[in-house]
């Protein structure tokens, strides 16, 4: 939706951030780009930037404002690959959707917002949800807390495709709607998708999102059959490409991830039954990875208890997400390019960095999940303004007691959260 003047003069109008400088003292300091913990450091923030790194207790102008983060590591905020901030899993989902308006989702997500920026994301991209890119809006300015937000809007499907918003709707419904079609992010064809991107264009989308697979949650009996051709994928990518878009695709089988990557696509997200070709495939054409091994070990979960799920997605759910953390393994330990994101929406908001916990468990090193969500989801954004605590860059500051390197189980006790230089949480004892 296109800002009115009005909420464009209310964006000029509020403060984004603290103008004046802040010294956070550092105990530790996470380098994103060495994957090093280093000594005691001290950052200055001003004007939302990051103005200096200087080694140990600095010696500071007077009337500088300080705060003392003893015994913790900062580190640069994290980013999120992957949510859904517009929704979260539960056994009502599925009927939720016939009685509740976007404005009702649009409220439960400004909560789900701040949960996860209190949690140390300082940065999302929602990847489908068509409340989003208004939740954006009113996060840029200053109406309510929560992450950055790189929005998807709609996600494009295929006619029955995961992320057909009329999958599960009987005769009657199906036939007052009628077949949505590239408006509302269902293709069939090269022409529809180049439209549908268009529209997420016109719509203010950031980025833009495929299913090219079925999904585990859509209402629909595959979880993984491929669901685009690859002409039509192509189409997708060079579209996106004149607007300056990158394009997420969730996948789950092989054959559609290999004709996403063959199309290229930016990211693969959850990339279950990856084989050696398809990251023999990735390798050569540089595509990174998106495991969201939280979403894959909740549904698994979830698929045990009955009546959470309708029956024609627990299987899925029980199948597809029990294997996503051995992917990843797998994966990692092929050379592929891994960034991270949850699925959050999937699993509870808020609950975010137990992803890295799980990523650990995968086997790969605490340094690298940790880098998974700073220098190389900032690479996978597209930008070079964030993910490291550098001078110059956008002063998005965490810190947490104790040495995440050490101890990966820290990410859980996130308890200073700085984003563009201001203020949301912060020890109650400094």
């Amino acid at each position: 939706m296109r800002r009115t003047a009005a909420c464009l003069l209310l964006s000029t109008t509020l403060p984004a951030f603290a103008a004046d400088p802040v010294a956070l003292h550092c105990e530790r300091l996470f380098d994103a780009r060495s994957g090093r913990v280093l000594g005691e450091h001290t950052v200055v923030v001003e004007d939302g930037r990051i103005r200096s790194v200087q080694p140990g207790r600095a010696r500071l102008p007077d009337g500088t404002r300080s705060i003392v983060l003893a015994g913790r590591t900062c580190l640069p905020g994290w980013t999120d690959l992957h949510v859904h901030l517009g929704s979260q899993s539960s056994p009502a989902s599925y009927s939720e959707g016939f009685r509740l308006d976007p404005v009702d989702y649009a409220f439960r997500a400004v909560g789900y917002a701040e949960k996860t920026l209190m949690a140390g994301f300082t940065t999302v991209r929602d990847l489908g949800g068509e409340v989003t890119p208004h939740l954006r809006d009113a996060i840029n300015q200053g109406l309510v807390d929560g992450p950055r937000i790189f929005a998807a809007g709609k996600s494009i499907a295929t006619t029955g495709g995961h992320a057909d918003p009329t999958n599960g709707y009987n005769s009657m419904l199906s036939h007052l709607m009628g077949p949505p079609g590239p408006t509302e992010g269902v293709i069939n064809s090269v022409d529809d998708a180049r439209q549908a991107v268009r529209q997420r264009y016109k719509d203010g989308s950031d980025v833009i999102k495929i299913t090219a697979t079925g999904g585990v949650l859509s209402y629909a009996r595959s979880g993984d059959a491929p669901q685009f051709t690859e002409d039509e994928i192509k189409a997708v990518v060079d579209t996106a490409r004149d607007y300056g878009y990158a394009v997420a695709a969730h996948a789950h089988g092989t054959e559609g991830m290999k004709r996403a990557v063959v199309a290229g696509v930016t990211s693969i997200e959850h990339g279950t039954h990856m084989t050696d070709e398809v990251m023999r495939l990735m390798r050569q054409h540089g595509t990174w990875y998106v495991p969201t091994i939280y979403a894959g070990r909740f549904v698994a979960d979830k698929a045990k208890e009955p009546g959470y799920f309708p029956e024609i997605v627990r299987p899925k759910a029980a199948t597809i997400g029990a294997q996503i953390q051995d992917t990843a393994a797998r994966a990692y330990r092929g050379g592929v390019k891994i960034a991270f994101g949850t699925d959050q929406g999937v699993g509870p908001h808020g609950d975010n960095a137990r992803e890295f916990i799980y990523m650990v468990e995968a086997g790969i090193p605490p340094a690298y999940a940790l880098q998974a969500a700073t220098v190389h989801a900032a690479t996978v954004l597209g930008v070079d303004d964030q993910g490291v605590i550098e001078a110059g860059k956008r002063a998005d500051i965490i810190a947490l007691p104790g040495d995440p390197v050490a101890d990966i189980t820290a990410v859980m006790n996130v308890d200073f959260v700085m984003k563009d230089g201001k203020v949301y949480r912060r020890p109650e004892a400094e």
